[in-house]
């Protein structure tokens, strides 16, 4: 009985199981010997037809008892109880009430989701570190050596290191003209043209982007969102860390000024200047190639 608790399968069964498994290979063998052999030792063709039909049957009816058997038998061997042995923790599935105190059971359901969720954090973690920030802002030019300028950690800043920073990234893009004001007290806003391609409104809470609005050189700022507001919705989430506010900030604006050549650069999947009607409106926010939304997937 031990040996069976501790192991979770039925021994004598297995055995049986296994010596069931060797005579249905021997009658499957004498299945195809049959037919190997065809018809013999009979006089007259219809004589060893009906002996060789009666030899075949016997031989299919021996498969598929010895199936039965051995179908039979593997309900009887049951299942491992423990796939995971974990030390001297064995000892409890040797518990003769194990049913009111399923410790062991349970023991291994923990240690099997502890190292599920182990692969997914591995996983996740593999994930993560593609999307950093810190390889977006390096392969867009920002310099590794440049080391950020130390700033207020808390979420409120001074307006005036917010101006700085916003007045340094003005001065890294030429074609891009960015104008700062405050209408309703510390919070800023940005009224960003990009040649004469775009304006985009930013609505920044301290140095921190809270809402972005792309619209045409000569477009209303009061019709509805298009593509480009969406994506660079997303540009914002995507670019997140909060420790460098202005390291985000300029980010943005780079990836922003992607745009300059939204209607000079081909997608890069398809080729085409047009899809739709529309030029490719999604940029990568590591390379900064164009795609066309359909076409980024």
């Amino acid at each position: 009985m031990a040996d069976v608790l501790s192991v979770g399968v039925n021994l004598e069964a297995f055995a049986q199981a296994i010596s069931a498994i060797q005579a249905l290979r021997s009658s499957v063998s004498r299945v195809f010997d049959c037919l190997k052999d065809g018809m013999r030792n009979k006089e007259t063709l219809e004589g060893r037809e009906k002996a060789f039909i009666a030899h075949f049957q016997d031989n299919l009816h021996s498969v598929n008892r010895d199936l039965n058997e051995l179908e039979r038998l593997s309900n009887l061997v049951g299942k491992p109880s423990e796939n995971h042995p974990l030390h001297n923790s064995g000892l409890l599935s040797l518990d003769p009430v194990q049913d009111k105190t399923p410790l062991y059971s349970q023991l291994l359901q923990a240690y099997k989701w502890s190292n599920k969720l182990q692969y997914h954090a591995g996983l996740a973690s593999g994930l993560l570190n593609q999307q950093s920030l810190k390889r977006s802002a390096n392969q867009m030019g920002v310099s590794a050596k440049r080391r950020p300028k130390a700033q207020p950690t808390t979420l409120v800043l001074p307006p005036q290191y917010v101006d700085d920073v916003i007045s340094r990234i003005d001065r890294m893009f030429p074609e891009m003209s960015i104008h700062l004001s405050r209408p309703n007290g510390t919070s800023a806003m940005l009224l960003v043209t990009l040649g004469k391609v775009l304006k985009v409104i930013v609505v920044m809470r301290s140095l921190f982007i809270d809402r972005t609005i792309v619209k045409g050189y000569n477009e209303n700022v009061y019709t509805e969102d298009g593509k480009v507001t969406d994506h660079a919705t997303t540009a914002l989430l995507h670019y997140q860390l909060p420790q460098m506010p202005d390291v985000v900030v300029r980010s943005f604006m780079t990836w922003l000024r992607s745009y300059i050549k939204l209607f000079q650069a081909p997608c890069q999947r398809c080729g085409k200047f047009l899809q739709d009607g529309l030029p490719p409106t999604w940029r990568d926010f590591r390379t900064l190639e164009a795609f066309h939304d359909t076409c980024r997937q």
